[in-house]
């Protein structure tokens, strides 16, 4: 771990923390048919954003250890981790959030950790799930339900 590039890399992302967070109230503080504004997701990405890199810089300094060599990046994780992030922007709209969102857990799931299967299916189900009934019940927003020829919205 370079504790000199975590240093630099959590002070860029505090001030985009704090840009999006400052950003996000000149967005619209309501939206159509939503009790949840525009402005709430990306002030909350921006504060969680910045304080995750607050604990960053911390641990850098904290860990003032020698360097270990440069572990080799793996590619190819990336790659799908990658497309699949590109793939949920496109077919959010048509297969709606709790599709999209339960296929790119699952995707993300097993190219980080092969196997375990069942655990992977279970946590992706109830994440994409709770966020859409959260979001849509509990605070009268709107996302992309399940698709029309499901017939189940």
């Amino acid at each position: 771990m370079n504790h000199t590039f975590d240093r630099y890399a959590g002070i860029v992302f505090l001030a985009v923390g704090a840009v999006f967070a400052i950003g996000s109230r000149s967005i619209s503080t309501s939206a159509y048919g939503s009790n949840v504004g525009a402005n709430i997701f990306p002030m909350v990405l921006g504060i969680a954003l910045s304080l995750l890199s607050l604990r960053l810089i911390y641990e850098s300094f904290r860990k003032q250890r020698a360097q270990k060599k440069r572990d080799n990046l793996d590619y190819k994780r990336f790659a799908v981790i990658f497309a699949a992030a590109v793939l949920y922007a496109c077919f959010l709209e048509d297969i709606g959030f709790v599709i999209s969102t339960f296929l790119f857990l699952l995707i993300g799931f097993q190219t980080m950790q092969r196997g375990r299967i069942w655990v992977s299916l279970l946590i992706a189900a109830a994440f994409s799930y709770g966020v859409y009934f959260l979001y849509v019940n509990v605070l009268d927003g709107s996302l992309p339900g399940f698709p029309a020829w499901l017939g189940l919205s």
